[in-house]
């Protein structure tokens, strides 16, 4: 993971209510989206991303922000810019998005399934729960700079050392 692009950046760039709400990646449904859509939390919900379902969920949840696809930069500044990274999906094997977020200082708000469990720090770097709206609401208390130095573990310098670790002399 690019920590140097995926880095904690001021907020305050998006001109919408907060607290911001944020899903980043392909926009379909496996990845649970709608269960993102439908809490009931204040603020503004923001889908930075693009895919299958993107059309149909514009239609049905017109109050969120959709941005199409971002890179570089502007995805990071997105990320950044966000309080709580809502991750809906329940059949993700890894989720570098999760990651992403927390290498920006943003906490993740996630199902307690393979992925976040592996990734997230509960109570820490996110909120695992099986109801999203707890897990969501209580991510926002969390600290960013927590999350940010929980990212750093997984660098690519630091996964290349893992994997030599692993290697018989």
């Amino acid at each position: 993971m690019d920590t140097a692009l995926f880095r904690p950046q001021p907020k305050g760039n998006l001109d919408l209510p907060r607290p911001i709400w944020l899903y980043f990646g392909r926009v379909a449904v496996e990845k649970g989206i709608e269960d993102f859509l439908a809490l009931d939390v204040p603020g503004s919900k923001l889908v930075v991303g693009g895919g299958p379902a993107e059309i149909d969920l514009r239609a049905r949840f017109p109050s969120v922000v959709f941005t199409g696809y971002r890179y570089g930069e502007a995805l990071a500044a997105l990320i950044a810019d966000a309080d709580v990274f809502v991750f809906p999906s329940r059949t993700d094997t890894f989720g570098l998005v999760l990651l992403e977020a927390m290498a920006c200082g943003v906490p993740v708000a996630a199902y307690p399934v393979t992925g976040p469990i592996d990734v997230v720090s509960n109570g820490i770097t996110g909120v695992l729960h099986e109801n999203l709206r707890t897990a969501a609401l209580a991510a926002l208390a969390l600290d960013p700079a927590a999350c940010r130095k929980h990212a750093l573990g997984y660098t690519w310098q630091a996964a290349t050392r893992q994997f030599l670790g692993h290697l018989a002399v």
